[in-house]
């Protein structure tokens, strides 16, 4: 494989990981690790990358955000059943008074009653003498409606009225509905996190490898440099051709050009872990962490998978042995493993010893789906409590008031005010009323059933959906396994690689310089080693994140972030 191939192939992996994961360090964020960005340089340990990111990766305050505003809807809630208190205040112009038709007829009243006087009872009465007057009663005319307006130009009216929930079969379910509601906002901040820390951790560990590699693609110049002056020494005294000076030329300048692509694809793995971090692409840092010390045991991983090969263990450098023989066909070990392998096939591609061992509960995916069902549960006795009654305690207390001016409006006169004849005045008067209000639902046309039905249906698709996910985790669980022990077979043998790799670089490199080799060995031996450790690399970066996939299908990878 080409070198700088396989060096873009790694930055590209951690480039386009969709849902990256906290590694094989075991990381566990501490908020007291968290470092300030500095005008210097800041140096992060993995676990302070992804500390500080929790706390200020901008896509996490979002999410936060999304849980006080769940908090702040649950208040939203509650406030329903505290009491309401309105206060109210009218003033009002009636410039054209409305006039109503009243039937004035229908107040009593018959004809009209007359007094009628001849020229004699006139002359009498003026003589002195006594006039006799008999009254008589005319029939008056109907009369026809009259148009009235009751009320006078400005009035206005203060009052404040309060009311209080007694019960309310919605309400109560939606306290605890409430409670449910924050729990999921939480677990989504928690699912966010994860994803979080995933990032940070695979971009950390890219950056890591790609800067071991920058930093053996360092050595590897030096040493052909040392061995190109050899060489060069060696064709002035006339013991070597230019032809194999040319050769380890173009050999270094090969090697050099790689090293400034390699040196820039580090800068890159860099950005990329800043911008996964939330920090600002000027601030620079510097990694603590190695990525020996980042590599854990293989051999304990083999054994955690109940995979553990006789021949191989963990070793100090946590890389294991490397069988030097290969076990013979018919061997007792062979035999094993092969009785091993059956039962590993016959359980599902899981060792014995690890059924029943996968915890669901530990996936943050199937706590979350247990709160929506809890949700949907409620929400199915919510639509059922909408047929209960509705009961409200309610009063109100104020004032009205009217007069034909705005100054006469403003006086406020009371009950007790008096005009200059003595008459009572009084222009606001008060009023007041308590009650209850019950509402008893009866026929909505089939709404609440219609609703009842739906909610019903939501509960069944969750139902289905807790099945289909533990299907999905088990599927994940035996895909992350078998990746793990792929790719720590493939470390081993890329390990064993480079070893052989390494020596028959050294032993090509004496055989040249005591004059029994030729320059075409030594070029042909570099260029082997240079791809065997590219392999190297690549493959520790593939048991990192085969890790990780594995520590996220078991669910370890949530409780990792939580510590």
């Amino acid at each position: 494989m080409n070198t700088l191939f396989r060096t873009r192939f790694l930055l590209v992996a951690a480039l386009s990981a969709a849902v990256p994961q906290a590694l094989l360090a075991q990381t566990r964020p501490n908020t007291a690790l968290v470092t300030t960005p500095t005008a210097g340089t800041m140096p992060l340990s993995l676990q302070q990358a992804v500390s500080y990111a929790i706390q200020n990766k901008s896509s996490l305050l979002a999410t936060r955000l999304g849980e006080a505003t769940a908090a702040a809807k649950v208040g939203e809630i509650k406030s329903a059943g505290l009491p309401q208190v309105n206060v109210a205040a009218t003033l009002s112009d009636n410039f054209k008074l409305q006039k109503s038709l009243l039937d004035v007829g229908a107040f009593g009243g018959g004809g009209s009653t007359s007094v009628p006087l001849t020229a004699a009872d006139i002359a009498a009465a003026q003589a002195g003498q006594t006039v006799s007057i008999s009254p008589v009663t005319v029939p008056s005319a109907p009369l026809p409606p009259q148009a009235i307006a009751f009320g006078l130009q400005y009035a206005g009216n203060t009052s404040v009225s309060v009311s209080q929930l007694l019960f309310d079969g919605s309400y109560l379910i939606g306290l605890k509905a409430a409670k449910v509601y924050t729990e999921l906002a939480k677990k989504q901040t928690q699912q966010a996190e994860i994803d979080v820390a995933e990032q940070v951790s695979k971009a950390y560990y890219s950056t890591l490898v790609a800067r071991s590699r920058l930093s053996l693609l360092a050595r590897n110049v030096q040493r052909l440099d040392t061995v190109l002056y050899q060489t060069n020494q060696t064709f002035k005294a006339g013991f070597a051709e230019k032809l194999d000076v040319d050769r380890l030329r173009v050999q270094r300048n090969n090697l050099v050009v790689e090293q400034q692509k390699a040196a820039r694809l580090t800068d890159l793995s860099l950005a990329l872990l800043k911008f996964q971090m939330g920090l600002s692409q000027q601030q620079n840092i510097q990694l603590t962490d190695s990525l020996g010390a980042a590599v854990v045991d293989a051999g304990t991983l083999r054994q955690r998978l109940g995979v553990a090969s006789l021949n191989t263990g963990g070793g100090v450098d946590g890389l294991g042995a490397v069988p030097t023989t290969p076990t013979a066909p018919g061997s007792d070990n062979t035999a094993a493993q092969n009785r091993l392998d059956q039962q590993n096939a016959l359980s599902g591609g899981r060792p014995v010893a690890a059924l029943g061992a996968l915890n669901y509960n530990n996936r943050i995916e199937f706590s979350t789906l247990e709160t929506q069902q809890a949700l949907a549960g409620l929400d199915l006795r919510n639509r059922q409590a909408g047929a209960y009654p509705r009961l409200v305690l309610t009063g109100a207390y104020g004032f009205t008031g009217s007069a034909p001016t705005a100054g006469d409006l403003f006086a406020f006169r009371g009950p007790d005010s008096r005009n200059g004849n003595g008459f009572a005045n009084q222009n606001w008067f008060g009023f007041g009323n308590v009650g209850l209000s019950l509402q008893v639902p009866v026929f909505d046309g089939f709404r609440r059933k219609y609703l009842v039905q739906q909610s019903r249906l939501q509960q069944q698709t969750i139902e289905r959906g807790f099945e289909t996910l533990k299907q999905s985790i088990d599927l994940q669980d035996a895909q992350s396994r078998t990746t793990l022990i792929n790719a720590l077979d493939v470390l081993d043998n890329q390990k064993a690689n480079l070893d052989l790799a390494t020596d028959v670089a050294r032993v090509t490199r004496i055989k040249f310089n005591a004059g029994v080799g030729s320059n075409l060995e030594v070029i042909t031996a570099e260029t082997d080693l240079r791809s065997a450790q590219t392999n190297y690399y690549g493959a520790i970066y593939d048991v990192l994140v085969a890790k990780v996939d594995r520590d996220k299908a078991t669910g370890e990878l949530f409780n990792q972030v939580k510590k």
